[in-house]
Formats: structure tokens, sequence, C-alpha cells
């Protein structure tokens, strides 16, 4: 049986992303609304992989250090783990947008061993609050679920603009919603 999987981006979807971008410190940690119950319940209940994909824009470079990072993020993991939410891997690009690397969302570069043929990449999800997240969906062949949030991500033209409406399966108000939805569509 092949693999289906939850591609899911962190900040702005499981964490807040704060105005500056970066959660470099243990105070600017906060955890979206319904974030750990909704992914406890989908792990407890559907048939997914976990895999977080996030970039995090210089990581390792005087502009973000390794050492304002890592604590929030292994505080992070650690809260998911005691909701019984694992992930397989946790993707981290740290390159700068104008670098347009390839292991930068929405490029593949990062997640391509999941194009093997061993995953079902159409039955897969990637859930993001931001359209890089979408296109990153559409560029792997998965369906993109995106979380409302960020002004401008959400609009219609836009998304259509980007070809991406035959890619986005939800545009959701909030974690509830996509559990629902990720039940229904099971």
């Amino acid at each position: 049986m092949l693999q289906k999987l939850l591609f899911i981006d962190r900040d702005g979807t499981i964490i807040v992303e704060p105005t500056d971008y970066q959660v470099d410190s243990m105070e600017k940690l906060q955890m979206m609304p319904g974030a750990v119950e909704a992914l406890s319940w989908i792990a407890a209940n559907l048939d997914y992989t976990l895999v977080m994909v996030t970039n995090q824009d210089g990581l390792g470079t005087p502009s973000f250090p390794e050492e304002q990072f890592w604590p929030a993020q292994n505080e992070m993991v650690e809260i998911l783990r005691e909701a019984r939410v694992v992930f397989s891997e946790v993707l981290i690009d740290r390159t700068h947008p104008h670098e347009k690397a390839p292991t930068r969302k929405p490029g593949i570069g990062l997640v391509k061993h999941y194009c093997q043929g061993n995953c079902d990449l159409k039955s897969s999800y990637v859930i993001g609050d931001r359209l890089t997240d979408l296109e990153l969906a559409k560029n792997l062949g998965a369906k993109g679920i995106l979380l409302k949030g960020k002004p401008g991500q959400s609009d219609p033209q836009e998304i259509a603009r980007r070809g991406l409406k035959q890619t986005v399966v939800l545009i959701a108000s909030d974690w509830a919603e996509i559990a629902a939805y990720l039940e229904k569509h099971r």
C-alpha cells in the first residue's frame, strides 16, 4: 500500500508567525489555536505520515543563529510529541527567497525523495498558510489546504492567477475545519 502524506508548514500553520518572521526565542513560541488538538486527532485516527516542511530564512547565519532557533523548535516538537504527534521528518530550508534554491518551497528539493514511487501523492496534502505551500502541493501532484490568516494569501483571483484552483481543495478558517475535511476525505 502506498504511503499517504501530510506535508505541514511550521510558521503560521503549527505555530504563530511573529511580525519579524523569526521564532528565535521561547517568548515567541505560541501554538496556533487548535493545532495541537487537531494534529493529535489526525495522528491517532487517520492514516497519514506527517512531514514538517519549513523555510527558515538564513538559519545558521548571523541574522538567525542556530542557538536562537533550536530551543523553540525543540519545545514545539516536544509539545506535539506529548500529544502523540510525531513527524517522520522535519525538513528545513535555510536559504533566503532571493537565492531561489530548489530546496526552498515551492521547490520540491527537500521532498523529492517522496516522489520515488512508494508514496500516494495524489492522496496526499500540503497544509500551509501561504500560496507557496499551495504551489509546493501543485509541484508534487498533491492537494493543497490553505489555513487562512495572512492578508492576500486566500484571494481567489490570486489563487487562479497562479494556476492553483485545481490544487486547492480547502481554504480553512481553523485546524478543526482541516481535521474535519481530512476525516471526510480519507
